[in-house]
């Protein structure tokens, strides 16, 4: 696929409201719908108990176990969300996709980012999402490609080193 069809197939994604994971982000965010429903029983129990105790307007355990079960069932809500749009994407092996490792340099530096959806990204492990600057730029790409970039620090040019 060209950089140009690349592009439009996240375009059109996106407008279907679908949530790009990689197969591991994926997996954890399922991971993190489990353990999360599994501590609902315990935050159930301890509201039951709490309201066992007689008079709820000054019953301070039972207004934090309420705001606990609260906060339990507003995570559940959005990761079932987020597990009903996803979009599980295999990385394609020769241009940048989601999914893929991509070493670049500068001319001074070799960087290695990982493309990934939206909600998966976290810049501190080099997870760049396919919606940042960076990410955006570099989908479609294949090694030896250049790419202009705007950074904070101004206009840089990478090259496409390796795509794995």
């Amino acid at each position: 696929m060209n950089q140009r069809k690349l592009k439009i197939a996240s375009l059109l994604r996106m407008r279907n409201n679908r949530i790009h994971f990689t197969k591991e982000g994926f997996e954890k965010i399922q991971k993190e719908y489990d353990e999360i429903l599994a501590s609902r029983k315990a935050a159930v129990a301890t509201l039951s108990e709490a309201r066992a105790m007689g008079d709820l307007s000054e019953n301070g355990l039972y207004t934090a176990a309420k705001g606990r079960l609260r906060g339990i069932d507003s995570s559940l809500r959005r990761l079932k969300n987020q597990i009903k749009r996803a979009e599980i994407t295999t990385p394609p092996k020769d241009i940048v996709g989601i999914g893929s490792k991509v070493v670049v340099s500068d001319g001074k530096t070799e960087r290695e980012f990982t493309i990934v959806g939206a909600t998966e990204a976290n810049p501190g492990e080099n997870h760049i999402s396919e919606y940042s600057p960076i990410g955006k730029t570099l989908l479609g790409k294949k090694a030896g490609d250049k790419a202009q970039i705007q950074t904070p620090s101004g206009i840089k040019i990478f090259e496409v080193k390796k795509i794995s």
